[in-house]
């Protein structure tokens, strides 16, 4: 018999549910990597919508117009300061609205999402929000092609956008952990999350192809990116492992992870399992209440198995709130996502003032925050997977991203070597902890005990998670707006003040994961 060619044997030593989990991952992967590519022409297309004029053109156009005898009706849109209504002295304002129009709306929105997400099929929810974003995206840059030149007109299109991606989000992280367990959450969603940046690179590559000719295609393709996206979702997406006969978690080691509030897996004398007439599931995560404590037998928990996917009734908004860890990470997302959405409107700016470089260069230098941004949320996902602690983690990276943002401030101003290691080196810990929250710990608590197998909880507590911390993401370039006037020194402790606030607010899910390490570690002893 003749040996199998190497393409062929590759192609078989992963078994069907390998190549199914591979398929999701990629998909999912490049479904919210589209979203993210359609945020990003609007920071791109800035810089046409208003153009600095010089001031010796103003005064020869002055001249010009003193010149002539009769006055001479202006055409339409012919400033030569950008595009109507932004080439106004305000246009910082009108621009900044357009940012935190989309920014609250999706904040809002996103609470919602996730209550109406869990009650719909995953694959329609998705397609219909994809399909709705390439629509308002393409909106946005069809005032171009027809002269529209109402400040609301393009405020609504982002208040739309900024509602219809949030549909987004809890999908794809909902369906993420529905097909993979806990065993490697961590790194799998680590790696996972780099579909932002991904989609940020690919944005300002697409956006900025056409901005300086005809910025309205910058809208325009990258929605129509978005909308083939979602037919490709609703074509493709299959949303649980028993849809298609797949087993609900690839086989791992008997570790449960903590999220802070969660306890630790003491493994119990066969007599207790005996007594309780129930199986436990070795990728179940235990949590705890506050009156609950780590010498509680684990027989008291419910098994999640997700075998009530289709039988169990959707969670509510207070019921989701009542897990713990919940009100605790959203609360530490919203100062951690507050610091990255900051650097994100900002940090291009931050560059041209005090490296002194034009605004292409210093933008194409901003990037290496979202490279080190990759690295943080694979070496989050990598140190929880690890210590088996997630809070833990998140607080570790939060008390070294203070004092890094303090030297950022300093070495910056030192040159542009200094500042590429420390972009990279800042962006690694603001990004890693907001990464490891909005991924691992969103699909861990979106499995606890409390549940009784209801998996379809999981997209409301995404959507709780993200969305208190997308309030955190509108207000800190709002604040960075009304603080740098002073300063950029005073933006930097705003952010590191903003940073320990994360820190104090996990304090507690710290002291429960490294209460049940310490009890844990004296029952091995005995």
């Amino acid at each position: 018999m003749a040996q199998l060619p190497p393409g062929i044997r590759f192609v078989t030593s992963f078994s069907r549910d390998q190549w199914y989990r591979a398929f999701i991952f990629s998909l999912t992967f490049l479904l919210y990597a589209s979203f993210h590519l359609s945020r990003k022409p609007i920071s791109i297309v800035k810089g046409e919508l208003h153009k600095h004029c010089s001031s010796q053109v103003e005064l020869d156009s002055y001249k010009e117009y003193a010149a002539q005898i009769q006055p001479v009706k202006k055409p339409f849109n012919a400033s030569q300061c950008g595009w109507e209504p932004f080439d106004k002295s305000n246009y910082k304002q009108l621009l900044g609205a357009l940012d935190y129009s989309f920014l609250c709306a999706y904040a809002v929105g996103m609470y919602l999402s996730g209550l109406i997400g869990e009650r719909l099929p995953i694959r329609y929810y998705l397609t219909g929000g994809m399909l709705a974003s390439g629509l308002f995206t393409a909106m946005f840059g069809l005032g171009y092609f027809y002269n529209v030149h109402n400040l609301w007109f393009y405020i609504m299109a982002q208040i739309a956008n900024g509602l219809v991606q949030t549909t987004g989000w809890p999908s794809v992280v909902t369906c993420i952990g529905n097909w993979f367990g806990k065993g490697r959450r961590g790194l799998i969603m680590g790696v996972w999350n780099s579909h932002t940046s991904v989609g940020n690179i690919l944005g300002s590559l697409i956006a900025a192809y056409w901005v300086s000719t005809c910025w309205g295609l910058s809208f325009v393709v990258p929605g129509v990116v978005v909308a083939v996206m979602g037919v490709v979702c609703f074509l493709f997406l299959i949303e649980h492992p028993k849809d298609v006969s797949c087993s609900c978690t690839p086989s791992s080691s008997s570790k449960t992870f903590l999220n802070g509030a969660s306890r630790c897996r003491i493994q119990m004398p066969t007599l207790n399992a005996k007594e309780n007439g129930k199986s436990q599931d070795p990728e179940v995560q235990h949590l705890l209440t506050d009156s609950e404590s780590c010498s509680v037998s684990l027989s008291s928990s419910t098994v999640a198995t997700g075998e009530g996917r289709h039988g169990t009734s959707a969670i509510s908004f207070l019921g989701a709130l009542k897990i713990p860890g919940v009100v605790e990470f959203s609360l530490c997302l919203l100062f951690a996502k507050l610091v990255s959405y900051t650097f994100l409107f900002w940090l291009p700016l931050y560059i041209t003032n005090v490296e002194h470089l034009d605004a292409k260069r210093a933008g194409d230098l901003s990037t290496l925050f979202d490279v080190g941004g990759i690295f943080g949320g694979i070496l989050a996902g990598l140190i929880s997977d690890r210590l088996e602690k997630r809070a833990s983690t998140c607080g570790m990276m939060l008390l070294l991203a203070a004092p890094t943002l303090y030297m950022f401030s300093a070495v910056s101003k030192m040159g542009l070597e200094a500042t590429v290691v420390m972009l990279l080196i800042s962006g690694a810990l603001v990004n890693g902890p907001y990464a490891l929250i909005t991924t691992a710990v969103s699909a861990d608590l979106g499995t606890h005990k409390s549940l009784k197998g209801n998996a379809r909880a999981l997209s409301t507590v995404t959507a709780i998670i993200d969305g208190t911390g997308s309030v955190g993401a509108a207000l800190g370039p709002l604040l960075a707006g009304l603080i740098s006037p002073s300063g950029w020194n005073n933006v930097f402790y705003m952010l590191m003040v903003a940073d320990a606030c994360a820190l104090l607010l996990l304090l507690r899910l710290i002291q429960k994961e490294l209460q049940c390490h310490a009890d844990h570690t004296l029952f091995k002893e005995h």
